[in-house]
């Protein structure tokens, strides 16, 4: 596999304060907001707008962490057992504005699997996504209202999101078979 770095650490955190502040100005500040990452990639970056925002704004906004394993439309081609981790939404999320954010959307299957996900847990007023990475080749009409990053790919690569607070560093590399 061939690796090609396409942002660092600094490309990355400067993308994500713009990601923030297009989310603020979108919904006219932070009311009846909540953050809630898709598990794996998601996670991290929910957190790191959130605390871009309460520098900003000094709101600190709800993050809640959703996993979709069970949601997939693919998790019996995967394992028979899927590894299903918690989902943690700490307010209720009736009227509320939901911003759902991952690393990544490919196909769009994932932020459908999400969305599903989201509608046990109340009827929001809205649902919004947020992806550091728009790589193209959607499925599904699912189109991310915040992009940080839109790369070209092939349908046989792959984009690999390296976060600090999972692998140890900040990377996005376009990964080649």
């Amino acid at each position: 596999m061939k690796e090609r770095l396409l942002a660092g650490a600094e490309e990355i955190e400067r993308t994500l304060t713009r990601l923030t502040h297009e989310i603020i100005e979108k919904n006219r500040g932070c009311q009846n907001l909540i953050l809630v990452g898709i598990r794996t990639g998601g996670v991290p970056i929910a957190r790191r707008i959130q605390k871009k925002i309460a520098e900003i704004e000094g709101i600190k906004l709800p993050v809640g962490t959703l996993d979709i394993s069970l949601y997939r439309d693919d998790w019996s081609r995967i394992s028979f057992h899927p590894e299903v981790k918690s989902t943690e939404i700490p307010v209720p999320i009736d009227d509320m504005v939901v911003i759902l954010v991952d690393d990544v959307i490919f196909t769009g299957r994932t932020a459908r699997a999400a969305l599903d996900a989201l509608m046990d847990f109340g009827r929001p007023r809205r649902v919004e996504l947020a992806v550091l990475v728009d790589r193209g080749h959607r499925e599904l009409p699912i189109e991310p209202n915040y992009v940080g990053f839109r790369i070209p790919t092939h349908p046989e690569e792959h984009v690999n999101v390296r976060l600090k607070e999972l692998e140890g560093q900040d990377l996005i590399v376009l990964e080649t078979p």
